[in-house]
């Protein structure tokens, strides 16, 4: 029996082809779960994947797809039987190992999380890495104390995907959101998530000679970084913490100590690649409760594998908006 999926290959040192192809289960990776894929995403790793010299890719052929949800086909790890509906996101799947871009993977047990109760396959996917991250933020902050009386809390990259989610689930909550985006013409749609106050980029893009200023967030999800990270540490009141994703603005932090010395501010790095498991459950099981779904599915695009090799082109050219969710047996 075969089934589709996207194969990338390398036909020279500079060259490599996307096409959909038909493979067989003994083609599959090693691992001790075997799920049948409803639905994958294309993203911005995806689209590198499929270029050469991408940094990513360590063999071909490859599959990309950085998350999947899907129906366990056959396991050996006595944590999933056949039947069981699971979500995978991290773990460096879609890069070193093969992705979700597939009718069928196979992969470490551990990667796995059950999909909870009340989220959908397709709903999950909707959410996907970016929303993992974000809500793996939420958590990480409240973790740290904060909560909705506060103040106002601040999220960058706020019309991208981690930015977009973390605003959606900060509003829900009852947090006052304070939205920065370098576009204003994403002004009403930050409104529509749930953003009270829209805070234009050049506010907080360059550094200023003072360490510190006027105490103005309880909190941050960071999804930029750089110059724009370092600036947010002087605002922030006493005891606050800023939850960085993200590093869009760069790796660098021009960044003095005073805040952490005078104000007690917090830095929390979250990176969702290789989460321990409570953590991954806790954040999809918050996801399922308390992210509004019919808000996050408006922003999503479906597509079919047959979509996929422009749309990872479309998307390295900043050609498309929202989330790309694939059903892979459209």
């Amino acid at each position: 029996m075969t089934f589709n999926a996207i194969v990338v290959e390398q036909s020279g040192e500079d060259s490599v082809s996307a096409s959909v192809q038909a493979l067989t289960e003994d083609q599959l990776p090693e691992g001790n779960v075997t799920v049948r894929v409803d639905y994958s995403t294309v993203n911005y790793k995806d689209g590198l994947c499929m270029r050469p010299k991408n940094g990513l890719v360590r063999q071909y052929p490859h599959v990309p797809g950085v998350d999947f949800a899907g129906t366990v086909q056959t396991s050996s790890d006595s944590r999933y039987k056949p039947g069981d509906q699971v979500v995978l996101t991290g773990w460096r799947v879609g890069e070193i190992h093969w992705g979700g871009l597939s009718q069928k993977a196979r992969v470490n047990a551990d990667w796995l999380v059950p999909l909870p109760d009340g989220l959908s396959t397709k709903q999950a996917m909707a959410v996907g890495t970016a929303g993992i991250a974000a809500m793996l933020a939420v958590n990480a902050l409240e973790d740290h104390g904060m909560n909705p009386n506060q103040g106002p809390v601040l999220v960058t990259g706020a019309a991208g995907g981690v930015g977009s989610i973390a605003t959606t689930i900060l509003g829900h909550l009852g947090y006052e959101v304070a939205a920065v985006t370098g576009r204003p013409e994403t002004a009403d749609y930050l409104r529509s998530l749930g953003a009270k106050r829209i805070v234009e980029r050049n506010e907080l893009d360059h550094v200023t000679k003072r360490p510190l200023e006027s105490e103005s967030w309880a909190g941050c999800v960071d999804a930029v970084g750089g110059e724009m990270l370092a600036r947010i540490l002087g605002q922030l009141k006493y005891g606050a913490s800023v939850a960085a994703v993200g590093l869009a603005g760069g790796a660098k932090l021009p960044a003095s100590v005073i805040p952490f010395l005078l104000r007690g501010v917090n830095l929390l790095g979250i990176d969702s690649v290789m989460q321990p498991f409570d953590a991954r459950m806790r954040a999809w099981q918050r996801i399922a409760k308390d992210l509004p779904m019919d808000k996050v599915e408006t922003t999503i695009r479906l597509a079919t594998l047959a979509d996929v090799p422009q749309l990872g082109e479309d998307i390295l050219d900043g050609q498309v908006k929202g989330r790309v969710v694939v059903d892979v047996n459209a």
